[in-house]
């Protein structure tokens, strides 16, 4: 048996992270997912709100590093719930449980929109850059990106490879 979904979406508030009573991270969040194709009448695209939760680590790196607007890629498996409600009504809900969480866009176009300009730095974002701290606690940064590149003279005649 095969249950796997993987979706893309931007994020539709902030992650909410919670703890069960034995101390174990879980995150709730809503993805905005559109369509890939539009309605019988040529118009707009439908958009679907699917949601997710994520635990322990996963649940941890939500919460820290997404926020209402990101784009996420969110890769696991479609769980259904039974449950009553208040008035004794029998419902029905479909959610995502992630196993893994993705960037789903550049951190330079991440932080266009953002009024903080906070950066993410992922596990190798100072591989290149010995200056920073390689802590995602990081924070806030105001210097440009790092280069993988080094810039050749033109007097060298030597390819440096």
């Amino acid at each position: 048996m095969l249950n796997h979904i993987v979706i893309m979406g931007r994020l539709t508030r902030d992650p909410e992270l919670r703890y069960t009573q034995s101390q174990t991270p879980v995150a709730s969040f809503t993805v905005a997912v559109d369509r890939d194709f539009s309605g019988r009448d040529g118009g707009e695209r439908q958009t679907d709100f699917i949601d997710c939760v994520a635990w322990r680590s996963s649940a941890e790196f939500v919460s820290k590093y997404f926020h209402k607007g990101s784009m996420a890629v969110v890769s696991g498996r479609l769980q259904l719930r039974d449950w009553t409600d208040r008035d004794g009504n029998k419902r029905r809900s479909a959610e995502v449980v992630a196993d893994n969480i993705y960037f789903g866009e550049s951190r330079r176009s991440e932080n266009e929109g953002r009024s903080d300009n906070r950066s993410y730095n992922s596990y190798d974002s100072n591989r290149y850059d010995s200056g920073r701290s390689n802590s995602y606690d990081s924070g806030r940064s105001t210097s440009p990106a790092p280069s993988a590149f080094a810039e050749l003279d033109d007097d060298d005649g030597e390819i440096p490879f």
